[in-house]
């Protein structure tokens, strides 16, 4: 009872680093827009419609190289582009064709904006469009970049200062930053706040990974662990949901912020480690803990700190026995992740698997919004379709393999980006669907690779190994907001892009080893001699420290997810 309740209390507040991930879709949307005008309209012109107001245009505006031709009340005829006008030099009739001269202008008067389904935004509160509109494609990338130097930059914190506080400090920031972030007066300290939400929000994932995990027993590790994604799905789902009842940005982000408040209210209740407290040698904070999960599961018996330190003290003393050379004290570098060409193009196919991972997971999720129908519905959708993806993930890696389970996916993942392409436009619900399949297939390629990282590589680079793959993933959820702008030059280009680099990911991932059931390794000999030998390393004896260098990366491994995201 005592780890379910720590679990359920952690992973609820997940849901809001779901949330403020993919906010922008909706707070940064960009309506159909045109030039303002000097004075008071009297009559509207769009093609054979005419109106008395622009308002009663907008159903019929279906192409960004559309104009509007106003009269106003002087008699002035405008022609209303969506980043210029024109002044027609003779107003006598009014008429949608006109071959006369005309004097343009600039937008000096501002911008008409269509609200039927968005009241505000932040580009209609900042004017982000035409000569400003990569301001607004900045938004989601740098709040990309806020993340990967959160992930950093907290989960070195939560190892000196422990996880408790860690994640006290990051929920209240989210709550603060994120009601912040809605009265923010200017363009520029909107970016810099949200910049500090996605550090925060990244800085609690990848504790909260770690925290659980140290709480998780290692039978319920590896689903509980991934069941963290689940919850993360749900905040895309709130997202949608929210994103449908509320049509003014910055309430819409205030909705969102509060969506976990009773946490933030109750999280300086949760405790500390064992873990931690015990690497410390805080040995009767350790035991205090103990004992409070002993009398809240009912152990009539629990365990003592001194037996744990004897058992630890044992197996490091059997580790130093039984391999001299995980005692060196030598310095290993990225370079030695290169250090043969076995280990090379291992690197080479782990590195292209993660930012291919994320570079598909964002582009599904945020391209989701723009596949024609419901976009609140296409996002709840997106989001939804996580839920079987890590059950599927967590059962296929243990009975197919981790290699025979990447190497399906993320070519099913490539066939699928190539379909889409050949679906007609009109057939919306079929676009849907196969985006979601899409999102299915990369996701439990994202969810797998890894623990299949953490098996890959021995106990001397494994950190570095695992380091360097989120890294890389960290950027491939930086590039992903690019990709999909270049919607703009094909609309399949970003579905193009995802599926070349599934498709080679997945050739590649053929000459990678299988790992499943397999010790782990502990020099870069070993590690090589998987991919040279598999029947001399499957019959190996494991290193007797290997089960706790197991339990270790375990730990690692998961807690590295969150930050990816």
């Amino acid at each position: 009872r005592f780890q379910a309740c720590v679990y359920f209390a952690s992973v609820f507040q997940a849901m809001l680093c779901g949330i403020h991930y993919l906010a922008s879709v909706f707070m940064a949307v960009t309506p159909n827009f045109v030039c303002g005008f000097p004075g008071n309209v009297s009559s509207v012109l769009f093609h054979n419609s005419s109106a008395s107001s622009i308002e009663d245009i907008w159903t019929l505006w279906t192409s960004t190289e559309n104009y509007i031709v106003v009269q106003l009340e002087n008699g002035d005829i405008w022609e209303l582009d969506q980043c210029s006008r024109s002044k027609r030099e003779v107003s006598l009739d009014l008429a949608y064709e006109y071959k006369g001269n005309k004097s343009v202008f600039p937008c000096s008067d501002g911008f008409l904006y269509d609200d039927t389904k968005w009241k505000s935004t932040v580009v209609t509160q900042w004017d982000l469009v035409c000569d400003r509109e990569w301001l607004a494609k900045l938004i989601q990338p740098t709040f990309m970049l806020g993340v990967l130097i959160g992930a950093v930059i907290f989960g070195d914190i939560a190892d000196r200062l422990g996880r408790q506080r860690v994640i006290w400090f990051t929920s209240a920031g989210q709550f603060v930053f994120g009601i912040t972030v809605a009265f923010t007066f200017d363009y520029y300290s909107f970016v810099v706040v949200r910049f500090l939400l996605a550090m925060v929000s990244s800085g609690y994932l990848v504790v909260a990974f770690v925290y659980v995990t140290e709480f998780v027993g290692i039978k319920a590790r590896t689903w509980a662990s991934m069941h963290v994604h689940a919850f993360f799905a749900m905040g895309i789902m709130v997202v949608a949901l929210v994103g449908f009842l509320v049509r003014t940005w910055w309430v819409y982000q205030i909705f969102l912020s509060i969506a976990t408040l009773p946490f933030v209210m109750c999280c300086w209740m949760l405790p500390e480690t064992p873990f931690w407290l015990l690497s410390e040698e805080r040995y009767e904070d350790a035991q205090k803990v103990i004992d409070t999960m002993a009398r809240w599961n009912n152990v009539s018996t629990p365990c003592k700190v001194s037996e744990l330190c004897s058992v630890q003290q044992d197996d490091l003393s059997d580790g130093r026995m039984g391999d001299d050379d995980t005692s060196s004290t030598k310095k290993h570098n990225i370079l030695d992740l290169f250090c043969n060409w076995q280990i090379a193009r291992r690197t080479i196919t782990v590195w292209m698997i993660w930012f291919t991972g994320s570079l598909g997971y964002y582009v599904f999720s945020l391209s989701s919004v723009s596949l024609g129908g419901n976009e609140y519905l296409n996002l709840f959708l997106i989001g939804a379709v996580e839920l079987p993806c890590y059950i599927i993930a967590c059962v296929a890696m243990d009975k197919l393999g981790r290699r025979n389970t990447l190497i399906p996916f993320l070519i099913l993942s490539a066939l699928i980006c190539v379909l889409i392409m050949f679906i007609p436009q009109d057939f919306n619900i079929l676009i849907i669907l196969a985006n979601m399949a899409g999102k299915f297939s990369i996701g439990v390629a994202f969810g797998l690779i890894y623990l299949y990282t953490a098996e890959l590589y021995p106990t001397i680079v494994r950190s570095l190994a695992v380091g360097s793959g989120s890294m890389m993933c960290r950027v491939g959820s930086v590039v992903a907001p690019f990709c999909v702008y270049l919607r703009s030059v094909w609309i399949f280009m970003p579905l193009l892009l995802v599926g070349i680099m599934a498709l080679l990911s997945g050739i590649l991932t053929i000459m990678l080893p299988e790992t499943l059931g397999k010790p782990l390794t502990n020099t870069l000999v070993e590690a090589t001699e998987i991919g040279r030998n598999k029947k001399s390393c499957s019959e190996k004896t494991p290193p007797a420290h290997s089960g706790a260098a197991l339990e270790k990366i375990e730990m690692f491994g998961q807690e590295r997810i969150s930050a990816d995201k």
